[in-house]
């Protein structure tokens, strides 16, 4: 599911990319920097003894009371990313022949004149082993079917369809909020905060969503910048970078996909009735 955390994990990963373009070896886009990032605020102890250093630091976080909720979207499954079966099937004079790697999730299936075989593959099946399993299966629904290695003969047959599929990982969008992110560069000099603001603004400026671990996306806008120079605390200098995203909470699942009509499948995976094929 996505979270504020991811939003803000993100956000912090946009940041790293901004200052450091080509990697930690290569430094920091402004010379001379050493840059802390990280998610949520800073302790004063660990502030003062990194400004006292020369280091920068940037946090991001939620902004607190900045939440709104923008629910409007239709609460339904949906598939993110299609997942693609790894073992497959090809039908040539009445032989079906399985070859690839059946991995869990998969389900084949045999149509023999309106007769159907399912198989889940289970762990250490072969493309050989499920081969015998929907052997076994026809034969139980009354089709003359026997198994050589990974194939599948069946005799006197007018129709053999062989069919592949996986499992479909989906989400379904249960809540979607707007909400403020504070992006803020901590400094011990005027210099380097420009420098540093400058850089991660350019970047968030130049994306409109960005992309979370669940599969979805938010929706990124620019809200405020502010730059502060305490009197009281002479070696802070501070610029803070507010923007908004709207992004969706999830829960995700792993959907079985539809292969043979009609046809009961008990939970461990056999044929228990063929209605259609």
């Amino acid at each position: 599911m996505a979270d504020q955390a991811d939003v803000e994990a993100a956000l912090a990963g946009i940041v790293g990319g901004a200052l450091y373009p080509s990697g930690l070896e290569a430094g920091c886009v402004v010379p001379g920097a050493v840059v802390r990032i990280y998610r949520g605020w800073p302790t004063p102890a660990a502030l003062d003894a990194d400004l006292a250093a020369g280091r920068v630091n940037v946090s991001v976080g939620g902004v607190p009371g900045s939440t709104r909720l923008t629910t409007r979207y239709p609460d339904q499954w949906r598939v993110v990313k299609p997942a693609v079966p790894v073992l497959s099937a090809s039908v040539a004079a009445g032989v079906a022949t399985f070859a690839g790697t059946a991995t869990l999730g998969q389900l084949a299936a045999l149509l023999v004149d309106g007769r159907a075989a399912v198989h889940r593959t289970e762990a250490g099946d072969t493309p050989a082993s499920v081969a015998a399993a929907l052997a076994g299966e026809l034969r139980q629904v009354g089709v003359s079917a026997t198994a050589n290695g990974a194939a599948v003969t069946v005799s006197g047959a007018r129709s053999v369809v062989a069919r592949i599929v996986a499992d479909q990982v989906a989400t379904r969008e249960t809540r979607r909020q707007l909400q403020h992110f504070a992006v803020t560069c901590w400094c011990a000099d005027p210099p380097t905060r420009d420098a540093i603001g400058a850089a991660i603004d350019a970047a968030l400026s130049g994306i409109d969503f960005v992309g979370l671990p669940d599969g979805s996306s938010g929706r990124v806008l620019f809200v405020a910048s502010v730059t502060s120079d305490r009197w009281e605390d002479a070696t802070l200098y501070r610029r803070e970078l507010t923007y908004s995203v709207e992004y969706a909470t999830t829960i995700t699942a792993t959907q079985p996909s539809m292969i043979v009509g009609g046809t009961q499948i008990s939970p461990e995976g056999s044929t228990i009735a063929n209605l259609l094929g």
